[in-house]
């Protein structure tokens, strides 16, 4: 019998690469959203509201493993990463489910930043829950450097937190290894997953104006306080899990030309 899966999350960037991959490997995907696609005649799909609290136990009814990849990076962070996940983690416990794969990032104990505030108390959460589960960390996708860069491509001077530490991952090549762990046994905390390579934001913001052809002076922008500090230690980074294949300058490459 095919393993049933939720995934939330599932119209965001992470969760867009990971329903695919769940879906192969005798595995049935329920979809979670906010706002699900209308124009999508699957109908394996759930609307779902974790801050608001709606559609949460309807969504893992004869669940076996949830994939939580839902997340407010730019929204309220505390509502969905936090409260959000906490109800979930109720229905989950109700709902009997074997295993609960949460989705973080590397660094989140170690930087002094709100939004990894709120994810690693989502992880202590997930710890203490009675549903069996699984954390896997990640580093930051290519795309999102690629967003970063873009606000200011049109500015005559770029100025970046040069010093800034980064190990981009292509976001297919996490979500394999993190669809690796849907399955019904779970693995606590489970091995990072980093890209091939860790750059500064300068190394990186220089290869994407050589792919693009642009010629922009990146200037050094002052950034004081202990999360800035951090991620220029290296704090945001796993070199010894440089799971991705996909450089930084090949992805920017594929993308854009």
């Amino acid at each position: 019998m095919p393993t049933q899966i939720l995934l939330t999350g599932a119209t965001g960037t992470l969760g867009t690469a990971l329903r695919p991959q769940l879906q192969n490997a005798n595995r049935d995907v329920r979809a979670a959203s906010r706002s699900p696609p209308a124009d999508d005649d699957d109908e394996a799909w759930v609307a779902m509201d974790l801050a608001g609290g709606t559609g949460i136990r309807r969504a893992v009814e004869d669940i076996d493993v949830v994939v939580h990849a839902a997340t407010a990076p730019q929204g309220d962070t505390e509502a969905v990463d936090v409260r959000g996940t906490e109800r979930l983690l109720q229905a989950a416990a109700d709902a009997g489910v074997s295993n609960f794969v949460y989705v973080s990032i590397v660094g989140v104990d170690e930087i002094s930043f709100s939004y990894y505030e709120h994810k690693l108390a989502a992880e202590r959460a997930v710890e203490a829950s009675a549903v069996p589960s699984t954390i896997v960390r990640a580093t930051q996708f290519h795309s999102f450097i690629a967003d970063i860069l873009e606000t200011v491509s049109w500015l005559p001077v770029w100025p970046l937190p040069t010093g800034i530490r980064l190990q981009p991952i292509d976001v297919r090549e996490a979500a394999d290894a993190i669809a690796d762990h849907a399955t019904p046994d779970p693995a606590g905390r489970g091995p990072d997953i980093g890209g091939p390579e860790g750059r500064t934001v300068r190394d990186l913001a220089a290869t994407y104006c050589d792919v693009r052809g642009l010629r922009r002076p990146i200037v050094r922008l002052p950034f004081p306080g202990e999360t800035a500090a951090a991620f220029r230690a290296g704090d945001g980074l796993c070199p010894d899990r440089t799971v991705g294949t996909v450089t930084w300058e090949e992805w920017v490459t594929a993308r854009y030309d």
